[in-house]
């Protein structure tokens, strides 16, 4: 995958006014990182390019990403799995696809996600804002500990969305639930407009419920 920065194996570290432009794919992947801020730190890419994401988290923890600005054409903070305690303050986005805890549980290895933290978050013209999203008929996961306060949404689409039955490309069987159990989720003092009529959409798994 081509990115413009890439992060793997880096402790108790700093990356602070820095400004990544027009990546080909991922801005920024994260990887096998402990006690990681990112500061001061702006990602632009145009609406219409795909597949860049602004930073991407993975099997990393104590991340801290605060005072950031994101204009990408996918999701501004991916985060996948393997993750223990991510904080994310004071950060303005759009356009690009929202907030995303993403496609758990795809392949069988992955481990849990615990404790992401978002507090005071602008998002702008956003194809969604914040999102938790898991495979149906996939194995046992956790995503737990997942808390959301202080955002501003100014015209996004699907402002809260947890979605236990993604399914791009027809590419899962819908039929079998997600076994990712979510819990121990809170949404405080969310604001704004939506582009959507529909503001929250929780779409539980029928096997493990939220």
């Amino acid at each position: 995958m081509l990115q413009n920065l890439r992060f793997s194996f880096v402790t108790n570290s700093m990356v602070r006014d820095v400004t990544t432009k027009d990546s080909k794919q991922f801005h920024v992947n994260v990887l096998g990182c402990k006690n990681l801020v990112f500061n001061h730190f702006t990602v632009s890419t145009p609406a219409d390019s795909l597949n860049t994401d602004g930073i991407h988290i993975g099997r990393s923890s104590s991340i801290n990403i605060t005072n950031t600005h994101i204009k990408t054409g996918d999701d501004c903070i991916s985060i996948g799995d393997g993750i223990e305690q991510i904080s994310i303050n004071d950060i303005t986005y759009g356009p690009g696809h929202g907030i995303s805890i993403s496609s758990l549980k795809k392949y069988p290895n992955e481990a849990p996600v615990l404790g992401v933290r978002v507090k005071g978050a602008t998002l702008t013209n956003t194809m969604n804002g914040i999102r938790v999203k898991t495979w149906p008929a996939s194995p046992q996961g956790v995503a737990s500990d997942l808390h959301f306060e202080d955002v501003i949404m100014n015209n996004v689409g699907n402002p809260i969305l947890i979605d236990q039955e993604y399914c791009p490309y027809n590419q899962c069987k819908l039929q079998i639930p997600s076994r990712v159990k979510i819990s121990n989720v809170s949404f405080k003092n969310i604001r704004g407009t939506s582009s959507s009529q529909l503001a929250v959409k929780l779409a539980c798994s029928d096997g493990v419920p939220c």
